[in-house]
């Protein structure tokens, strides 16, 4: 017996389908993907913290759930939202149903709304809140909770997922995942990177470490004093959560580690470096989430095809002359990369350990390698 469930906007529009997660209510900025797969990719993203995620595609679950492909140690977003959930994977590698996933992991989803309608809405209306319930099946009060969910402008998430300790990383990719390149394990004597975890995706990692680094993992509340104490030759500034501006303490850290070591950064990494060199921020209409983005290369004049989940910009007319433009989103003409003119930092909002299908942009790992012989 299927179980009701309601997504309930702060417009006051209501969507009714049935569940296929865990009982339950929760809020948040309900926003869309438009990939095709990669859905457990995308339920265990830290990036996705404090957001109610629709898929475009219409059925989803249809390859399973296995335990490599996970990118941290739990899904993180408040809720999930699908045209149709399948219930039967085809797949060698699967271990269990989508389903059956989320229900173990306390994720509530909801099924057979009109999808297409509702990311029509957002396209048009721009981010909206919203509360997604197998509780409370009243309209009105759906919706009087939806319009007073505090959304992410000024939310501080990352410390809601961030580490708690340093770790050292020792992951490889997995063989689904290689980069077809012969993998090389990292000597004793190889670059130590320190990568700030402000709710990192494990696949960045795993490609440091393939690529031969030494890979260091500290919490994003780490100062300048305790990164550098650990004698890195490179820091890495992870994508997460939310709005950047607020995380004041992590623009102080990566503004002294600009001066002293090189720096790479990927999406909230890309925004931070920004920050700390005099930028500002601003909301999207909608954001950029899927697999398929295209961003010219300033440098090649090459288009790559890319990952991208993020749902704030770098405001170019704030841009500091410090700062030069090396990337920019075909779809908006927004800012997708950046390089410092007098420092060896640079940074890309979208992510290039993401392997979507195109490698287009893995030179950026080996660009990071060669700023740190």
């Amino acid at each position: 017996m299927t179980k009701t469930a309601k997504l309930a906007l702060e417009d006051g529009s209501v969507f009714t389908g049935s569940s296929i997660g865990a009982d339950g209510e929760v809020d948040g900025e309900v926003c869309f993907n438009t990939s095709m797969t990669g859905y457990q990719e995308i339920l265990t993203d830290p990036s996705y913290r404090g957001q109610i995620v629709t898929m475009t595609y219409p059925e989803i679950g249809n390859y399973g759930i296995n335990e490599q492909d996970v990118e941290s140690w739990q899904p993180h977003l408040a809720g999930f939202v699908v045209r149709q959930c399948s219930r039967r994977a085809s797949n060698f590698r699967s271990q269990e149903i989508l389903s059956n996933y989320l229900q173990a992991n306390g994720i509530v989803g909801i099924q057979g709304i009109d999808t297409r309608a509702l990311v029509r809405r957002i396209r048009s209306q721009g981010a909206l809140k919203g509360v997604l319930s197998t509780l409370d099946l009243d309209d009105a009060s759906l919706v009087a909770k939806a319009q007073a969910s505090p959304g992410l402008v000024g939310r501080d998430l990352v410390q809601e997922v961030m580490p708690e300790e340093t770790r050292n990383w020792d992951e490889p990719l997995s063989d689904w995942t290689h980069l077809g390149e012969q993998s090389q394990p990292p000597t004793a004597d190889a670059p130590h990177v320190v990568a700030i975890d402000f709710g990192m995706k494990w696949n960045i990692p795993r490609h440091l470490f393939d690529m031969g680094c030494r890979v260091t993992v500290v919490p994003g509340k780490a100062t300048a004093e305790e990164i550098l104490a650990l004698k890195p030759d490179g820091i890495f500034l992870s994508n997460g959560p939310g709005d950047p501006e607020p995380l004041d303490y992590a623009i102080r850290t990566i503004r002294t580690l600009v001066d002293e070591k090189p720096v790479f950064g990927i999406c909230l990494g890309h925004q931070l470096l920004s920050l700390a060199c005099g930028a500002k921020s601003f909301k999207m209409k909608f954001g950029h989430r899927g697999a398929n983005q295209p961003v010219i290369n300033y440098e090649t004049g090459a288009v790559e095809i890319t990952s991208q989940n993020h749902g704030f910009a770098i405001d170019e007319d704030s841009l500091p002359v410090e700062l030069e433009v090396t990337h920019r989103s075909l779809n908006d003409e927004t800012i997708e990369g950046v390089r410092h003119r007098s420092r060896p930092a640079f940074s890309v909002q979208y992510h290039p350990e993401a392997s979507a299908g195109p490698h287009d942009s893995h030179y950026l790992f080996g660009r990071f390698r060669a700023l740190m012989a």
